[in-house]
């Protein structure tokens, strides 16, 4: 029986383990709001693999259009559905491995499956908590493959979930990727960033 754990982001909740699996594919170089839209079009048509492995792709493209990218994100989301249905009945599998052999599923998006639908542990890296960890001293890693691995080690796996969710808030919140609001954060006294600027 699969969880029906709630997915959140400020604007972005599902609670189906296959939605959170495409809605996080649709997520990639796209806003909160855009992912939002296109995602609640396509899962009022379409909310399974079984109806989304059937549907016509341009269907598909004009359902997601908002998401960006949208024609090669329609035919990944249906070879996806496809594969589901060919490899594992329409469940979503509840391993990393498993969810890392569908097309197009790396780390990070198995990751957010893990975390989101399952309450499983990891720590999914996106563009957030990459640049958090680095831009505090707490790591120097060039990419977010590795940001993953460090904190793996560097974190004890009973806070891999707290720690996801905190670092993604942060960077959504506080620690931006522009004019980041340091005047906000309680860890200014000993951030790297803010010292530098400071000197």
């Amino acid at each position: 029986m699969q969880s029906m754990v709630r997915w959140r982001t400020p604007t972005v909740q599902f609670d189906d383990p296959f939605q959170v699996l495409i809605a996080t594919v649709l997520s990639a170089r796209t806003r909160d709001a855009n992912t939002e839209k296109a995602s609640r079009q396509l899962f009022a048509r379409f909310p399974t693999p079984q109806t989304l492995g059937r549907a016509r792709v341009r269907t598909i493209e004009r359902l997601i259009k908002p998401a960006g990218f949208y024609r090669v994100k329609a035919r990944h989301v249906k070879a996806l559905s496809l594969q589901l249905m060919h490899d594992f009945q329409g469940v979503v599998p509840d391993s990393k491995e498993l969810l890392m052999s569908l097309k197009g599923v790396g780390s990070k998006t198995a990751g957010c499956v893990l975390v989101y639908a399952f309450k499983k542990p990891a720590i999914p890296v996106d563009v957030h908590v990459h640049r958090v960890f680095n831009r505090l001293g707490i790591l120097d890693t060039r990419f977010p493959e590795d940001t993953e691995g460090a904190l793996e080690s560097l974190v004890p796996r009973k806070r891999w979930l707290e720690v996801n969710h905190l670092s993604v808030l942060f960077g959504q919140t506080i620690c931006l990727p522009r004019n980041p609001k340091c005047k906000e954060c309680m860890l200014s006294a000993q951030c790297p960033h803010v010292i530098s600027r400071t000197q």
